[in-house]
């Protein structure tokens, strides 16, 4: 009878723990979601409308004005192939060059893999500053270039790290038994090693991603005389600082290119819209690597 009281309000206790539990994950999902949520709905909404307030989870007056406000630029089309091809290039280039460097800092027969692993992980901690960075840009030539946005991203200590830890992680008899078949070390590379890598290569891939589609401050040091080699990042960067000149101002006169319908946004609007289209690819993006994402950053964590 005791035990059977016993099981019963261990039960309950566990019950209680669940019902607990799920109700602070449910409070941080809502104060989470809700910014989400608004912000789609204050950049589906009219402008003027808007400033009246009370917009919460769903728009009180549809438009697609604020979108087209965005879009409208020419410029936006170029900074959005720009940043699209930087996304690519950058992932691919940073993939392939910082998977292998990690492959070799995994060798134990490579000699001086803590020597190098030590000055690379060095580099997490000491930077050299903006104004020497910019100098020895300039002197490789690297300025009014596309190749800025892929050069200096090539290596990355942080990812090195991650992919070298996930390869520590794989059994040794794999690359044994290969070498005993004759494979070098690039074979073993891409058809034993690799494979097993694809966890790790997608949470990479993830970061370097998100990366190269935020930039915009290197466009802005670098390639801001020239164009053709904006990214989307930087022009919605200078359409919010624009339309919040033109709001702070009250100037309702064409500013900056813009036309005289800018009378029909205000910058909150704006910065909604920029916002939503800003995030929008990761999060499309996102799903398709979710699998891989917490795999990739714990399994090689694990000893036996």
């Amino acid at each position: 009878m005791k035990k059977r009281r016993f099981l019963y309000s261990e039960r309950m206790g566990d019950r209680l723990f669940s019902a607990v539990v799920g109700l602070i994950v449910l409070f941080f999902v809502a104060v989470t979601l809700y910014p989400v949520l608004n912000t789609v709905a204050v950049s589906f909404n009219d402008a003027i409308d808007a400033i009246r307030g009370g917009i919460y989870l769903w728009p009180r007056k549809w438009t697609l004005v604020n979108y087209i406000t965005v879009l409208r630029k020419s410029a936006i089309l170029t900074g959005l192939k720009n940043s699209v091809m930087r996304t690519f290039i950058g992932i691919f280039t940073q993939l392939t060059t910082t998977s292998l460097l990690a492959f070799v800092l995994c060798q134990k027969e490579f000699i001086f893999r803590r020597q190098l692993t030590f000055l690379y992980v060095l580099t997490m901690y000491v930077g050299g500053g903006m104004i020497p960075t910019f100098i020895v840009y300039r002197g490789l030539g690297l300025m009014n270039s596309f190749w800025v946005y892929i050069l200096p991203g090539m290596i990355s200590a942080y990812n090195m790290v991650v992919i070298r830890t996930y390869m520590n992680g794989l059994p040794e008899g794999l690359q044994d038994a290969a070498r005993m078949d004759g494979a070098g070390y690039m074979q073993i590379f891409l058809r034993v090693v690799a494979p097993l890598c694809k966890p790790v290569f997608a949470t990479v891939a993830l970061f370097t991603g998100v990366g190269q589609w935020n930039a915009w401050f290197d466009t802005m040091l670098y390639n801001r005389l020239n164009p053709n080699l904006t990214t989307i990042q930087y022009e919605l960067v200078k359409l919010l600082s624009t339309v919040n000149n033109m709001m702070g101002s009250g100037n309702r006169q064409q500013n900056s290119g813009m036309r005289n319908d800018m009378v029909f946004v205000t910058s909150e609007s704006v910065q909604a819209a920029a916002t939503v289209l800003t995030c929008l690819p990761i999060v499309l993006l996102y799903p398709f690597l979710q699998r891989y994402f917490v795999t990739g950053l714990t399994i090689g964590g694990i000893k036996e």
